[in-house]
């Protein structure tokens, strides 16, 4: 398939929300929390990178959320596209997806690992008021909270969504949660061991809420880990 620029913005410093249309098709479908694959030929040689969909599915649209890489070769090659340059994409891909039947979740992210969660949120939340929902959302800099006013706008309207921001670099001005997201993962679940938790980023924290979360009697079932490195 071919996916067509269609807006290109920054929404913090060096992270760049893009929307792509996929020509020749009227209708994308996907379930949110997938990914493509976008490929480019850079210097000759075709390179590969997967893009989690960082929206529901909406027509021939499809939006993607990422952070330049200075020394990488496709980042810097997407954030230089215009409106109406083109790509190749193949998808939809992977399986971190809402579990069926949904139950009570706690969402874990750090960085750009916030992306298929906004997808995710934004589709369920539109449909369940019965599930409890805990995102927890860790970045250095108070800047770097991507999305924040959207999560903090659906934790408004959907009193089953919490939007738990923390920050490890915090300004003195900051009130919220600090530290890092490990910190508060007993916080959102208590004494619980029936909930599903969701956990997206680098691999060094996924794998530390993951042992963490193993070594204090979760099923490894109930712990569904995306990886951004």
């Amino acid at each position: 398939m071919t996916a067509r620029l269609l807006e290109s913005r920054e929404i913090a410093p060096e992270v760049r929300h893009l929307v792509f249309e996929v020509e020749d098709s009227l209708s994308f479908s996907y379930v949110p929390g997938q990914f493509a694959s976008l490929t480019a030929e850079i210097n000759g040689s075709p390179i590969t990178r997967a893009y989690s969909f960082a929206s529901p599915a909406c027509g021939n649209r499809i939006e993607l959320c990422l952070n330049l890489v200075h020394e990488g070769k496709f980042s810097p090659y997407l954030f230089d596209l215009q409106p109406g340059d083109r790509v190749q994409m193949t998808g939809p891909w992977g399986g971190f997806i809402f579990r069926q039947p949904v139950e009570d979740s706690i969402l874990v992210a750090t960085g750009t690992g916030i992306v298929p969660f906004r997808a995710m949120l934004r589709e369920q939340l539109s449909r369940d008021s019965v599930h409890q929902y805990t995102l927890i959302f860790g970045v250095r800099y108070e800047h770097g909270l991507l999305y924040r006013e959207e999560f903090e706008q659906l934790e408004r309207d959907h009193p089953n969504f919490h939007f738990w921001p923390t920050l490890s670099r915090p300004e003195p001005t900051w009130t919220g949660r600090t530290g890092h997201v490990q910190a508060h993962l007993f916080e959102a679940i208590g004494e619980r061991r029936d909930i599903n938790v969701f956990i997206c980023g680098l691999k060094e924290m996924v794998d530390d809420v993951r042992s963490i979360l193993k070594s204090n009697g979760f099923d490894r079932k109930r712990i569904i880990c995306e990886k951004y490195d």
